[in-house]
């Protein structure tokens, strides 16, 4: 099975929860999977992982792998990696997150990997998430959501995956937004529009637990195709 990169079309559109819930999903069907959050960001918990996000990937894969190396870097603020190291003035750490990504590679029979913010989320001036994508030479699923303005900004995603040469798998829809789109309608359109197929679209979960995130997983994605 192939890794996979999760990115999404915009921040907080459910990445974490659609990436723990693959790692539920290929827990279940015996895959050894391992999970990374390269860069993270915001107030670090009291207990346990800095990255809340890095916590529930981890507890979704069930693995026991080190914070440092499921999530090499955080930063105390809610911000790109570019503006975060500006602003604590720190340094970005590429290399190490490149190295922790080959170690877990070697760890596990395949990765998710979990982006942060969109495809273009800047990293260093000149180096974006997508850029992070391309050197782990990883295919990726698109998350996105069903509110207005979603359609321009899947297309602009794809686009940019499409300008770096990544791989496409598919795109998810993370159906939480009451007032979005009907979603036989976004989904004929975006496929339609981008040429990228829509792998199932993920309804509100509010029980993140393993039963219910493997059943709405199970129900929605076709996991044979989304890995083949």
């Amino acid at each position: 099975m192939n890794s996979l990169f999760v990115t999404g079309s915009d921040t907080d559109v459910g990445k974490t929860y659609v990436t723990a819930g693959l790692a539920v999903a290929l827990r279940k069907l015996s895959v050894d999977v391992g999970v990374m959050k390269p860069f993270a960001a915001g107030i670090p918990q009291k207990k346990g992982f800095k990255s809340e996000d890095a916590e529930i990937l981890a507890k979704a894969a069930q693995v026991s792998d080190s914070e440092s190396l499921i999530n090499p870097q955080f930063f105390k603020m809610t911000a790109s990696p570019y503006t975060a190291s500006k602003y604590l003035k720190i340094k970005v750490k590429v290399d190490s997150v490149l190295s922790c990504f080959r170690k877990l590679s070697k760890l596990h029979s395949m990765l998710l990997v979990e982006g942060m913010g969109g495809i273009m989320t800047p990293i260093l001036k000149n180096y974006f998430v997508s850029d992070l994508i391309k050197e782990m030479k990883l295919p990726t699923v698109i998350v996105t959501r069903s509110k207005i303005g979603t359609v321009n900004h899947t297309i602009m995603t794809c686009k940019m995956c499409e300008k770096y040469k990544i791989p496409i798998k598919g795109i998810i829809i993370n159906n939480f937004d009451s007032d979005g789109y009907k979603i036989k309608i976004l989904k004929r359109d975006l496929e339609d529009l981008t040429g990228v197929p829509i792998l199932g679209t993920i309804p509100y979960i509010e029980n993140l637990s393993d039963e219910s995130l493997y059943k709405n997983i199970k129900k929605t994605i076709d996991m044979k195709y989304l890995f083949e």
